[in-house]
């Protein structure tokens, strides 16, 4: 069996990537840029959202894909469409899909490029599986080495209960799901076994770096404009800034355990991931 990764030079279809080697796969990967995946050890192919005619080709021969969803927010429904169709026409067989947990009442503005990408899969008679991602773990824990810094973990999320996982963990949920037996036709909700609120994540911060490293929640427009004062353009600064808002309403929170299930073992606790981070 033949299977082809999009997004494979990306820090999710790296992971993919190196965990299908691991267990002797047959994979290809599928970037925008192939010199960008020199060095990757398997086969390269173009594959350009905003080129279709480069996809079909790109996915001959291949059985399942694994359509890792595109980091263009505002753009992706529209490229997953192209993706979908070229993989009818190339005979690809099934789909396995890096969805958003809880798709169809998530309140996320992610969320409807994820609805209009599982809406186009039912539709697309062939064989699908839906991997509803939670949150990165890595979304938070990127902000720790400046948090440090400037002795303050910022945000908008209030008291709200996030259960992320690693990328790690999400990629080995990801090679399961395209490896493993029984998983055509299912829809999957994954999340993180513990969940934490950004207080929490601000006091292992602290406890680890041995300084008082507070969490401080701030007004969606002021946390905005702190993240544009460090170079994010407004449009991004806002979404992120919105996505702590939904978070401070339980978006990100969910008790299902079937992640760590389906990877055999537990997620990644957060000590750990502040622990790469601060590396």
């Amino acid at each position: 069996m033949t299977i082809a990764v999009t997004g494979a030079t990306g820090q999710l279809g790296r992971l993919v990537i190196e965990r299908l080697k691991e267990k002797g796969a047959d994979a290809i990967a599928l970037v925008r840029d192939p010199a960008k995946a020199s060095g990757m050890g398997v086969p390269v192919r173009l594959a350009d959202y905003d080129k279709p005619e480069t996809l079909s080709p790109a996915l001959e021969g291949v059985d399942t894909l694994l359509l890792i969803s595109g980091s263009e927010i505002g753009q992706r429904a529209r490229q997953h469409a192209a993706v979908i169709e070229a993989a009818k026409t190339a005979g690809v067989t099934r789909i396995v899909y890096t969805s958003l947990l809880n798709a169809p009442t998530s309140t996320l503005s992610l969320a409807e490029e994820h609805r209009a990408t599982e809406a186009l899969l039912a539709d697309s008679g062939l064989s699908v599986t839906l991997l509803r991602n939670g949150w990165y773990t890595e979304n938070y824990t990127g902000s720790v080495p400046p948090a440090v810094a400037n002795g303050a973990f910022v945000g908008s999320a209030g008291e709200g209960r996030i259960a992320s996982a690693t990328r790690a963990d999400f990629a080995a949920a990801a090679v399961e799901a395209v490896t493993g037996d029984g998983h055509e036709g299912k829809t999957y909700e994954l999340a993180g076994d513990a969940a934490y609120t950004l207080a929490d994540l601000a006091a292992e911060v602290s406890a680890q770096t041995d300084k008082d490293i507070p969490y401080v929640d701030m007004p969606a427009e002021e946390y905005a404009k702190a993240l544009e004062s460090i170079g994010l353009d407004a449009g991004m600064a806002g979404a992120i800034a919105s996505f702590d808002v939904e978070a401070a309403k339980g978006a990100l929170y969910s008790d299902d355990k079937t992640l760590s299930r389906l990877i055999g073992r537990p997620t990644t606790p957060l000590s750990d991931a502040v622990k790469a981070a601060l590396a």
